[in-house]
């Protein structure tokens, strides 16, 4: 569903048609990506961070593990 904001602005940007051709029109797209970029970027390295942390924590355990009983792994 279209929020109700987007969808009274999406006609206006619609109608300007070349808007987008000027320097500015383009700048302003690309900012728009490499946001958009950034933004999912962002995401996977949290979720990244997270499976790095558990690792770290397991491989942590398993020599500690190892230390006190070698014979158990």
């Amino acid at each position: 569903m279209i929020h109700p904001a987007l969808a009274s602005v999406l006609p206006v940007l619609l109608q300007a048609g070349g808007i987008f051709e000027t320097p500015l029109g383009q700048l302003f797209v690309v900012l728009l990506g490499v946001g958009a970029v950034i933004l999912v970027g962002r995401l996977l390295l949290h979720v990244a961070w997270r499976l790095v942390t558990i690792a770290a924590l397991v491989v942590g355990v398993l020599l500690v593990v190892s230390m006190f009983a070698p014979g158990l792994l």
